[in-house]
């Protein structure tokens, strides 16, 4: 009630030559004066209103493009490292000058979406200049995103090539409706026909080093404080959530002019 009482006097204040002081000093003396301007004039106050809600949240957002430019600006100078491993299984070229390292989950449509529109074009008009990465950020409300990913480290163990097939299958619309209905049995079925070591599979799904690997990626991600998938790190700098190919060329733009990038 008093934020929008305050609204309301903001409003009286600037269409009329009444001060503020004697404003307050009518409201107390008699308070029913806000109610009857209202009654009276009760278009012309929603009109208002929406006006002062619609310039609020516009002025909101610019302040949080603002802060979200500001931010960006200093990973570019201060960019986050994400640990590429040894044994790290890398798609695109080995070494590229651009890094793109994603957390993701096995049963998150919209990670389906940032492989799609992001991972995949990236590969091919970038081509011989990315390498990227494959992280596991497991959402604890998608009950089969755990057990695939330790499926796809087991299967990463026996072949890369197979391990990356694995990930294209899941990250299909059918893919995802089957892991959804079939679960495991899903899993073992996809890297059946993928030619996989079956009792190998077993024993490695299992394992405390696929357990730890995905425990580590986990860490990580919480680390630079993403939260949600997917989740970038592009040469650094984070993207957190499913934005488009054209916001990961901008991140690249602002690296060139920064001379941190040469493409």
């Amino acid at each position: 009630m008093k934020k929008a009482l305050g609204i309301v006097m903001s409003l009286v204040l600037l269409t009329s030559c009444v001060g503020k002081d004697e404003i307050k000093k009518a409201l107390k003396d008699d308070p029913t004066i806000l109610a009857e301007a209202i009654k009276a004039n009760p278009a012309e106050v929603m009109e208002a209103l929406q006006v002062a809600a619609q310039n609020a949240k516009e002025a909101m957002a610019k302040k949080r493009e603002e802060e979200e430019n500001k931010k960006l600006h200093e990973f570019i100078e201060n960019p986050l490292k994400p640990q590429i491993r040894e044994d790290e299984s890398v798609r695109g070229t080995k070494g590229g000058i651009i890094t793109l390292v994603e957390y993701s989950d096995f049963q998150c449509p919209y990670c389906t979406r940032g492989f799609d529109n992001v991972v995949k074009p990236m590969l091919e008009k970038y081509k011989g200049k990315v390498q990227f990465i494959y992280k596991h950020l497991p959402l604890s409300f998608h009950s089969e995103a755990r057990i695939a990913a330790a499926y796809y480290e087991a299967v990463r163990l026996q072949s890369e090539e197979k391990a990356f097939k694995f990930h294209d299958v899941l990250f299909t619309q059918e893919g995802q409706q089957k892991l959804r209905n079939l679960k495991e049995k899903y899993l073992k079925k996809t890297a059946k026909d993928l030619g996989v070591n079956m009792t190998k599979l077993a024993k490695d799904v299992k394992s405390e080093a696929v357990e730890k690997r995905i425990a580590q990626d986990e860490a990580e991600a919480r680390k630079f404080e993403i939260q949600g998938t997917p989740g970038f790190v592009i040469n650094g700098v984070p993207v957190k959530g499913a934005y488009p190919l054209s916001h990961f060329e901008m991140i690249l733009g602002l690296l060139k002019e920064k001379g941190k990038l040469d493409i």
